[in-house]
């Protein structure tokens, strides 16, 4: 297995993917690792024979305009990247950069699965459980339509079935309310489409309060009102956790008090964390891209790679094709 990485994307890139990189290339050593870049002396001192540099001369910044970029820049690492996923020379990649020119460049170089009108954002959220519910779409496609959603359910069942070891996972549909016959005429079309279909076991529509309880095992959401759900977690679990950090150190009995709850707080604090979760595969591209965080530390480079490597060594596209084939009965709107 072959995985490239972008060396140039993400907050404290080319550190944090150097590092992480390295730290996966010494933990699977059977596979082979190519990091494309700029600067070749990246890799200066590297001792693991597992890992190589494909040199490119562009880089997509994170406030290049997406499409304009990844057209321009033929020879940027992003699209590179994307390009080698399609020829064969790697199985997976991964990128922390503009989340926007990662779903341009899969689409213009990598290209859809066949039965995919749009490909999905589709990140692991960390729930109050040890296992995370899967989310699609937060931000690639803002506006969907109700067969866009509908193939969201299908291809995120696969991949939570054979990634997350999940078997017959229960899919859910975000809305405002939990009966049926909520919502717009979006969110009605597709729960129509999901509730008819027997290949999916749709368990109805799931409220916002609820996502951190783990209702579902795949929550389906157009790129709007994901993101949302995306950010709005984010900021409240930042909140919640800066203001017991401000509580337990207030005096000497709450320094006490934090000391006695640190193991537990420590380990609420792992479970909630982006970082142990990889990063945010591409759903709906014929190929393996993977967006990591932005903001990635090595931890969170080396656990994409993890991901990529489960995504990519099970023939996942295929089956998520085959699954995507339309059975009789199915109507779409």
């Amino acid at each position: 297995m072959r995985i490239a990485l972008d060396a140039h994307g993400g907050d404290d890139a080319p550190n944090s993917v150097v590092e992480g990189l390295k730290l996966a290339a010494e933990k699977w050593p059977e596979t082979s690792f190519i990091l494309i870049g700029t600067d070749d002396s990246l890799l200066q001192g590297n001792n693991l024979q597992n890992i190589q540099f494909h040199k490119v001369s562009e880089i997509i910044a994170p406030e290049d305009e997406p499409v304009k970029s990844v057209r321009k820049k033929r020879d940027s690492s992003m699209v590179v990247g994307c390009q080698m996923v399609r020829s064969g020379e790697a199985d997976a990649f991964i990128s922390a950069g503009n989340t926007g020119a990662l779903m341009a460049s899969g689409l213009f170089y990598t290209g859809r699965m066949k039965g995919v009108d749009r490909p999905a954002l589709s990140p692991v959220f960390p729930t109050l459980e040890n296992k995370g519910i899967l989310v699609l779409d937060v931000g690639a496609n803002p506006e969907a339509k109700a067969t866009h959603l509908h193939q969201y359910a299908l291809l995120g069942s696969v991949y939570v079935k054979h990634v997350l070891g999940i078997d017959n996972p229960k899919v859910g549909l975000l809305n405002i309310g939990a009966e049926n016959g909520k919502g717009t005429t979006l969110t009605k079309d597709a729960f129509e489409l999901m509730e008819g279909d027997s290949r999916l076991n749709f368990v109805g529509n799931v409220e916002a309060r609820e996502v951190l309880y783990r209702p579902c095992d795949v929550l389906v959401c157009d790129g709007f009102s994901g993101n949302i759900l995306l950010k709005g977690t984010e900021g409240v679990a930042k909140a919640l956790f800066d203001r017991l950090k401000g509580a337990f150190t207030k005096n000497i009995f709450t320094k006490l008090a934090a000391g006695i709850l640190y193991p537990q707080l420590k380990s609420l604090k792992s479970e909630m964390d982006y970082k142990e979760h990889g990063g945010a595969p591409l759903l709906g591209l014929s190929g393996v891209i993977i967006k990591a965080h932005g903001s990635s530390d090595a931890t969170a480079i080396f656990h994409a790679i993890r991901q990529a490597r489960l995504f990519a060594g099970e023939e996942i596209i295929k089956q998520m094709e085959d699954n995507l084939h339309p059975m009789e009965g199915n109507v779409g709107k």
